[in-house]
This record gives C-alpha cells, sequence and structure tokens, in this order.
C-alpha cells in the first residue's frame, strides 16, 4: 500500500472556548494560518459570556462556527469532533496558538503505511500577553515516548509522558471509535479520555519539534501560573484518575488486551498522597488510606520498566517520607514531587534515569 501524499490529508483543527474572548483571535489566526494546503477550522463556543461570539460572527465565513450552551470541555469536543471530516484532527484549546508548520508537520507524520493513532510534540510556554517564557513542555530532560505503547498504558497509564490538549492530533478513525466522550464526566481534563484510549488503537508518535504555544496567564483551568500547591486543582486529577482508569480497561477487554485489574501509576498514587496527608478532610476517596497507598505505590514502581533502578528506589523513598514526614515537610515534599520548576538543579539528573 502506497503512503498517501501529506499534503492531499486534510487536517481539521477543532478549537474549543469557553470566556476566552481575550485570546480567542490569536488561536483562530494561528489555525488559519497553517503552512499545510488542507486545513479546515472548526469553533466551538461553549456558552460564553464574555465577548466570544462577536469575534466569531465577524468571522463566520472563514470558520465552522458551533454555538452551545455551557456543557463543559468534553460537550464542546464531541460538538466540535461530530463535524470533522478529515483524515486527521488536531486540538486547540482558545487560549494557546499552533506554530504555522504544525499542522504539515502533522500531516507527514500520518502520511504513512501504518498511520498511527495520535502524534504529540512539544510546545513552548507564552504569557498571557503572548510573550515567550523561556520554558517548555514537558521540560526537556523529560522524554516523550514514541511507538507501541499499550502495555505502558495499562501498566503505568499516568506516568508516561502525555502532552496537554493543544500539543496532540488524532486519526480520525481512532478517535470515532471511543467517542462520545462522557460529558458528566469530563466537564474538565476531556483530553484525558482522548488521549489514554486512543494509545490503545494504534503506535503513538512524538515529534521533538515545538508546534504550539501554550499560554499561561492565571487563570487556565488546570496549569498553575506558578508553582504553588493547589489541593483543589490536584483533586481534580485525582478524581478523573478512576473513571479514565475505569475506561482503559473496558477498551482493553474490547480489544482482547492483556488488562491488570485496575490501572495504577506513580503519579496519581503521589497525587492521592499528597491529598490524603495535607488536606485529609478533603480528600476525595475514604477508602485511601496513608498505609494502603504506600503498599500501592511499591507494587507499581516495581512495574516501571522505563526508569532505572536509581529511580525508583528514590520513588519509594519520596513515598516513605510523604507517607511519615510531619505536614510541614510533606508540603515541601509535595511541591517537588508536583514542580519539577523547584528542582531545576536536580533535573539533569533525573533525566537520565529515564529509558529512552
Amino acid at each position: 500500500m502506497t503512503p498517501p501524499d501529506p499534503a492531499e490529508l486534510r487536517v481539521d483543527v477543532v478549537i474549543d472556548n469557553y470566556n476566552y474572548g481575550e485570546f480567542l483571535p490569536a488561536a483562530i489566526a494561528s489555525a488559519l494560518g497553517q503552512t499545510h494546503p488542507s486545513v479546515e477550522v472548526i469553533v466551538v463556543d461553549d456558552g460564553s459570556t464574555d465577548d466570544s461570539r462577536d469575534l466569531l460572527r465577524e468571522q463566520a465565513d472563514e470558520l465552522t462556527v458551533v454555538l452551545k450552551e455551557n456543557g463543559g470541555q468534553g460537550s464542546a469536543f464531541n460538538a466540535g469532533l461530530e463535524r470533522c471530516g478529515g483524515e486527521v484532527v488536531m486540538l486547540l484549546d482558545a487560549d494557546d496558538v499552533l506554530k504555522p508548520d504544525a499542522a504539515a508537520r502533522v500531516a507527514a507524520a500520518f502520511a504513512v503505511e501504518a498511520p498511527p493513532a495520535r502524534v504529540q510534540y512539544r510546545m513552548d510556554v507564552i504569557d498571557a500577553d503572548g510573550r515567550p517564557t523561556g520554558e517548555e513542555k514537558p521540560f526537556r530532560h523529560l522524554p516523550m515516548p514514541s511507538g507501541d505503547l499499550r502495555r505502558a498504558e495499562l501498566s503505568y497509564s499516568f506516568d508516561l509522558g502525555w502532552m496537554p490538549t493543544s500539543a496532540n492530533a488524532f486519526r480520525a478513525d481512532a478517535l470515532r471509535r471511543i467517542l462520545p466522550i462522557p460529558e458528566d464526566t469530563y466537564r474538565i481534563l476531556a483530553d484525558w479520555y482522548l488521549v489514554h484510549l486512543t494509545t490503545l488503537l494504534g503506535p503513538i508518535v512524538s515529534l521533538e519539534e515545538i508546534c504550539a504555544s501554550y499560554r499561561v496567564h492565571g487563570d487556565n483551568s488546570f496549569e498553575h501560573a506558578a508553582a504553588e500547591l493547589d489541593l483543589e486543582r490536584l483533586r481534580n486529577s485525582v478524581r478523573l484518575a478512576r473513571p479514565t482508569g475505569d475506561a482503559l480497561l473496558r477498551l482493553a477487554g474490547e480489544l482482547d488486551l492483556p488488562r491488570p485489574e485496575r490501572i495504577a501509576s506513580v503519579a496519581d498514587l503521589g497525587n492521592r498522597m499528597i491529598s490524603l496527608r495535607l488536606d485529609p478532610d478533603r480528600h476525595p476517596f475514604p477508602d485511601d488510606g496513608v498505609g494502603s497507598l504506600l503498599g500501592e505505590a511499591v507494587r507499581t514502581i516495581r512495574r516501571r520498566d522505563d526508569v532505572s533502578t536509581t529511580m525508583k528506589a528514590m520513588y519509594a523513598g519520596w513515598f516513605a517520607a510523604m507517607a511519615t514526614s510531619p505536614r510541614p515537610a510533606a508540603r515541601s515534599l509535595a511541591l517537588l514531587f508536583l514542580y519539577p520548576e523547584r528542582r531545576s538543579s536536580f533535573n539533569r539528573i533525573l533525566g537520565r534515569q529515564h529509558r529512552r
């Protein structure tokens, strides 16, 4: 079978927006300004109450515009993806922007005999005014995985180097296999559902090139403007890890893939330990205990075949210290776990512990 010409692949860019009128024009301009010859731009406004809809009316002849009542990110993605007709779908949050050659690079990655289920790429970080901060996602010491990652996804799903919404492109028929996104569950972080489940539907390609800019402006739904602990946002991740893991296990069963009894990861267990130790009254899962989390962490760390023995020992040491330290010390340990920028002098050493 002859691979398709990349220029002949249609790339649909779905922009989801809710009250980001300040940033929406830049996102639209970046999507319309792609060098790839076949790009369609679909903007879903999820019940905005700012000037977003006025802005969209001004550009209605250049875009496919979907106006809907507020239903959350999963609902917005579903509404946009229903209108996609191309072979490739890129997602773009309305406060982020694409580099001009992003769609062309993505199309080239999909134009192979056995196209991947998903392509992800690196991002640089910009501030509210669009100025580069000098940071990147992920930090350069962290590898982004490629290849057949089905076993890894089912073994330590949330520890893999997956990128946020605007750094992902999907094979359209892979998306159709898992849609619709459960809207009540994924009012936020709907990209989790798409990113994790598509990993079971084909190989993943990670591009080293920076193809998008991630805007940090202080009002992001998930990203903190500063490396400070926000336990409510952390609990959002804790709450959504469980249904995402359940969805992965259901899909693995449908695909006849070997699967564990439940999905476990160092990242999720670390988040749960932090939540439980620092704010036990608001921890989402009453069945969690410090001892049970520590035991599960040890079992999960053993399964990590993507890191060195030294890294496994460091993980185990962190969990042991987190389980036994006084609360002020536990808070410091939590910050080190969650924010690589707080351990910048140590990151290069940590980077060498990952098997690439």
